[in-house]
């Protein structure tokens, strides 16, 4: 079994120039939930000046249907930013650090350490407010400003951000300059350091490795994978950073293979349609055009 963390309404539409509203963002989400999703990033508490995709973030997180077992998730980047998720009913909130000086700067306007610092103290208070929570280390793979980032750095980040306990680490290429056996080089050496820390991915299909990111990361012990209806979406701080896995190409690869993910390819590969229309234009996502194979029980369009 896989786990994929749906994170289209957030990383998937905070890089779109299409701005959408807080009864269309309600309505992916109710889509990507009738589809399969369990854990869903659905908000970002970034500065709307910055990114103001995620303006509504309260007004969403107010919104959405309270399901069980279902778990809400909202993005966090700082102090203010966490003042405002606690005064809201989000399920999880999650945080990022950067594996680079010079994006930190960019991305959050602090150091790379300062970036793991301010999470660890974060973490312990989501966590006193009986929040559950997770981290990113963001740009694992590249830095789009300093060029390689070494694992060794990387390694040492989520050492120290084991010790504030989140609920997992995620390892994200966030600029998609991975390759497979990056990949497996540095998740095998994270299990190595971290045996107990539960891993997740987060795999951006800029330069068409995604999928095969993907497959390297759970031959090496990785879990859970972030996915994107459609592919949509991209970091709005990294320059030509486009492309998250499309959600119905990893499920249609691993469900061929017999890996189970709880989604249902049908209804993923109607919402991305669903979406490719209301952009009014193609999405990068793949089986949302060919279609499943052998083909898809047809659902009734809704």
């Amino acid at each position: 079994m896989i786990e994929v963390l749906d994170v289209t309404a957030r990383d998937g539409l905070q890089n779109e120039k299409r701005m959408f509203s807080t009864s269309e963002k309600l309505d992916l989400i109710t889509r990507a939930v009738t589809a399969g999703a369990k854990r869903l990033e659905i908000a970002s508490f970034a500065h709307p000046k910055y990114v103001p995709q995620m303006a509504d973030a309260e007004a969403v997180i107010e919104g959405v249907e309270r399901i069980p077992d279902v778990t809400y998730i909202g993005l966090v980047m700082n102090a203010r930013g966490l003042d405002r998720a606690l005064k809201t009913k989000i399920d999880e909130i999650g945080f990022v650090v950067v594996a680079s000086d010079t994006f930190a700067q960019k991305n959050q306007n602090q150091t790379c350490q300062g970036s793991v610092d301010l999470a660890c103290e974060l973490i312990a208070r989501a966590k006193q407010a009986g929040l559950s929570t997770n981290v990113t280390i963001a740009a694992s793979f590249g830095c789009p400003f300093d060029g390689e980032v070494p694992e060794g750095l990387v390694v040492d980040m989520a050492k120290q951000l084991s010790g504030a306990k989140p609920r997992e680490i995620s390892i994200a290429d966030t600029i998609g300059v991975g390759n497979p056996w990056h990949v497996k080089s540095l998740v095998s050496k994270l299990r190595e350091e971290l045996p107990d820390m539960p891993l997740r991915g987060h795999f951006h299909n800029t330069r068409n490795t995604g999928l095969a990111n993907s497959y390297a990361a759970i031959e090496a012990g990785i879990t859970t994978l972030d996915v994107s209806i459609g592919g949509i979406g991209g970091c709005p701080f990294a320059p030509a950073a486009t492309g998250n896995i499309p959600s119905e190409d990893l499920i249609y690869m691993l469900e061929r293979n017999g890996i189970k993910t709880g989604m249902h390819l049908e209804h993923v590969i109607q919402t991305a349609q669903w979406l490719s229309e209301k952009m009014e234009h193609a999405l990068p996502g793949m089986v949302s055009k060919a279609g499943g194979f052998p083909a898809c029980p047809k659902i009734a369009a809704k």
